[in-house]
């Protein structure tokens, strides 16, 4: 994927292992009562590397998007790792965007989000899926994702995965 920036702010670019100790710190402060190990993170990007993106300034990581192929309608249990990305994916799954609060407001997440879904367009999926956590369902509703709960599709494996994130969590769906 391309850089994208934004001026003095920073830049969105393919995120390396060395971003980790940054991404952590980022995941952190953004998604307390969300924590995940290193590991997922590590597997996250050893398994699809492009869908694994930082938003940098200087050697400063500032925020991050965590995208995979997957199946839908059964997003990753919080915390957990995939193990590998299945054979015959049906999603592209969005399993996090992340950005210190300064940083919000100033366009980075809207962008990063276009390209991500670009990308989905490119790999021929149809759909994009993600669990919103700490009140972003109105953003992700801005960018043309619905909350599948509505559709009468979340069965009960669905329904204890978002519990694992807590009561509020979302599960959206976009086509593409």
């Amino acid at each position: 994927m391309p850089e994208l920036s934004l001026e003095a702010k920073g830049q969105w670019r393919p995120m390396v292992t060395a971003d980790l100790p940054g991404v952590l710190a980022v995941a952190d402060c953004v998604h307390p009562a969300f924590p995940e190990d290193e590991a997922v993170f590590e597997e996250r990007l050893r398994l699809y590397p492009v869908g694994c993106l930082a938003f940098s300034s200087g050697d400063d990581i500032l925020g991050y998007a965590v995208s995979h192929p997957w199946r839908a309608y059964d997003p990753p249990a919080l915390n957990a790792r995939l193990g590998e990305l299945p054979p015959q994916p049906e999603t592209y799954y969005i399993h996090d965007v992340a950005l210190l609060p300064e940083l919000r407001g100033t366009g980075a997440a809207a962008l990063v989000v276009a390209l991500l879904l670009a990308w989905a367009r490119k790999e021929v999926f149809t759909s994009a899926s993600l669990v919103a956590v700490n009140n972003s369902a109105g953003f992700w509703e801005r960018h043309g994702f619905r909350n599948v709960a509505s559709q009468k599709v979340v069965n009960a494996t669905l329904a204890r995965k978002l519990r694992g994130y807590d009561e509020a969590a979302v599960f959206m769906v976009r086509q593409l």
